[in-house]
C-alpha cells in the first residue's frame, strides 16, 4: 500500500508541476457571438463549491489535466458533468517541548502528510453528489492522536439539492460533510490539524436578499484508524443548531446562532459524565475605511453529570491597513477570553467548551487552548510582493481563574496545573508566519514560535517551548 501511495504522490507532483506553469490562452474574448470569455475557476477551500462548467466553453484557457476537471455528461444548459480533483499537504513540524514538556511526547520532529481526492458530479442546476477520500499520515511522530493520522477513510460523501423558492435559494445537503461557521473559532473544518473534522449531517440553508438562514443536525465523525474506512459517528456525540445572518452591507454582517452539543462521556479535570450544553453565539464582522474587525461572543448553559454549566467566551480580531505605505502593512490586535471553573460547592461548572475549534486560530503549535483563558496579541502583516505575506506577532496570556487548569488545543489540560500555585500568568510568545503563493494551485509557508512559559507552567514542571513548521500545499 505504501508503494502504491508513493507512486500516486509522484504522479500528483508531476501534474501539479505542469499546472503551476502559466496557462495557455484561448481565443480572443470578442469571439464567439461577442460573449466575453468566462473566467477560469480557482481551487477553493471547500472544493465542492467550485464550478467547472465554464470549461464547456472552448475559449476558456486550458491547463494540463482539464480533461478530468470537466468530463461532459450532457450538452444541456447548464451541462451535466463530472469533475475530479485532489489536494496534497505536506508539513514538517519540530517541537522541543510539546505540552510544555509536561507530557510523554516532549521532543519530536515529524512529517504530517494529508492527501485528498474527490469527485464532484453535477446533474444539471439542482443536484450535486460530492465524494472525497482522505489519507493522512504522521511519519515519525512518537505519539499519535486521532487528529494526526487516518490512513484511508471517507472524508465527505453528500448529496445536495438546490432550488429557487419564494424569491430565494434553498439548499438541502445530506450525508458526510464538513461544516464551518464564521471565523471557525468554535465550529470548524479543523484544517490546522492533519485530520479534518467531518460530520454526518443534514444541512438546510435558505438565502433571500440580505438574509441567510441555516439549520444543522449532525453527529460529528470520530477517527478510529484501526483499518481503512472505519471512522464512525454515533448518537453518543451530537451537535445541532440554527443560525440567522443579516448582510448589513457589502462588507459587514451580523449573525446569531443557537446550538446544542451532547456527548455521553465528557472528561474535564473538575467534572466528567454526560454533557448537554446549549450555546448562544453572536457574531459581527466587517470592514470600512481601512479598518477590519471580527467579533464573537458565546454563552453556554446546560449540565455535566449533576453540575450546571455556566460558561462563556469572547473573541475579537481587528486591524488597520496603511494603504499609503510600501508593503501595505496591517496593524492587528486580537483579544480572546474564555471562562474556567472556580471549583466551588455551588454545583456549577464553568469551564468553556470550544466545541470544534479550527486548530490554527492562535497558532499551528496548539499550545494555546480556548478554555480558562485571557489572551492578547499584537501583530503586523506586510506584503513585500503580491504573492508574499509576512506576519509578525507577540502575545501574552493568563488563566481566567487559577482554580482551573491551563489548557492546550482544543481543551487538553496541562498536567499538574489545576489547583497549583503560580498565579494567573501563563506566559508569552513570539510568532513569525511567512506564506508564499507560487500559483493559484500551490502555496508554501513557514511558521516559527517561541513560548516563554510563566510561573504557573514552570511550577507544574513545564518549560519554554519552541515550534517550527514548514508546509507545502498543492491543489488540482
Amino acid at each position: 500500500m505504501r508503494k502504491a501511495r508513493r507512486v500516486i504522490r509522484l504522479a500528483f507532483y508531476a501534474v501539479m508541476a505542469a499546472c503551476i506553469a502559466e496557462p495557455t490562452h484561448g481565443q480572443d474574448e470578442n469571439a464567439t457571438e461577442g460573449r466575453p470569455v468566462p473566467e477560469r475557476p480557482l481551487p477553493l477551500f471547500n472544493r465542492w463549491q467550485e464550478d467547472w462548467s465554464v470549461l464547456a466553453d472552448d475559449r476558456v484557457p486550458r491547463q494540463p489535466g482539464d480533461d478530468l476537471k470537466y468530463i461532459s455528461l450532457s450538452a444541456t444548459d447548464p451541462p451535466a458533468y463530472l469533475s475530479l480533483g485532489a489536494n496534497l499537504r505536506e508539513r514538517f513540524e519540530a517541537f522541543d517541548a510539546a505540552q510544555f514538556g509536561t507530557g510523554p511526547n516532549r521532543n519530536d520532529d515529524y512529517v504530517l502528510s494529508r492527501f485528498e481526492v474527490h469527485s464532484d458530479l453535477r446533474l444539471g442546476p439542482h443536484l450535486q453528489i460530492f465524494v472525497q477520500l482522505q489519507s493522512a499520515f504522521a511519519f515519525g511522530k512518537e505519539i499519535r492522536t486521532p487528529v494526526d493520522q487516518n490512513r484511508l477513510d471517507l472524508e465527505q460523501a453528500f448529496m445536495a439539492i438546490t432550488d429557487s423558492i419564494a424569491g430565494g435559494t434553498l439548499t438541502l445537503r445530506a450525508g458526510r460533510q464538513q461544516v464551518a461557521f464564521d471565523l471557525q473559532r468554535f465550529i470548524s473544518v479543523r484544517d490546522g490539524t492533519n485530520v479534518r473534522q467531518s460530520y454526518d449531517a443534514t444541512w438546510i440553508e435558505y438565502e433571500r436578499g440580505d438574509w441567510h438562514f441555516i439549520a444543522l443536525w449532525s453527529h460529528p465523525v470520530q477517527t478510529r484508524d484501526n483499518s481503512p474506512f472505519d471512522d464512525y459517528s454515533s448518537p453518543s456525540l451530537s451537535h445541532a443548531g440554527v443560525k440567522l445572518e443579516w448582510q448589513v452591507s457589502a462588507a459587514t454582517s451580523v449573525s446569531a446562532t443557537w446550538s446544542r452539543f451532547i456527548q455521553d462521556a465528557a472528561h474535564f479535570p473538575p467534572a466528567s459524565g454526560k454533557e448537554s450544553r446549549d450555546s448562544l453565539d453572536t457574531h459581527c464582522a466587517g470592514a470600512r475605511d481601512n479598518f477590519d474587525w471580527d467579533i464573537e461572543a458565546m454563552g453556554q448553559k446546560g449540565h455535566i453529570d449533576s453540575q450546571n454549566i455556566r460558561a462563556w467566551a469572547f473573541g475579537s480580531l481587528g486591524g488597520y491597513t496603511l494603504t499609503a505605505l510600501p508593503w501595505t502593512p496591517r496593524l492587528g490586535l486580537q483579544v480572546d477570553t474564555a471562562s474556567g471553573d472556580r471549583v466551588s460547592d455551588d454545583h456549577t461548572f464553568g469551564t468553556f467548551n470550544p466545541l470544534f475549534p479550527n486548530g490554527a486560530y492562535f497558532s499551528l503549535s496548539g499550545l494555546t487552548g480556548y478554555a480558562n483563558l485571557v489572551h492578547a496579541k499584537t501583530s503586523v502583516t506586510v506584503h513585500p510582493t503580491r504573492n508574499l505575506k509576512i506576519n509578525l506577532a507577540a502575545a501574552a496570556q493568563w488563566r481566567q481563574t487559577t482554580s482551573d487548569a491551563i489548557y492546550t488545543a482544543p481543551d487538553i489540560p496541562v498536567a499538574r496545573t489545576i489547583g497549583h500555585g503560580g498565579g494567573r500568568y501563563t506566559g508569552k510568545y513570539g510568532q513569525l508566519h511567512l506564506e508564499r503563493e507560487l500559483s493559484s494551485n500551490a502555496t508554501v509557508s513557514m511558521e516559527a514560535l517561541h513560548f516563554a512559559a510563566g510561573d504557573a507552567i514552570k511550577k507544574a514542571g513545564g518549560r519554554d517551548s519552541n515550534y517550527l513548521a514548514v508546509e507545502i500545499r498543492l491543489m488540482w
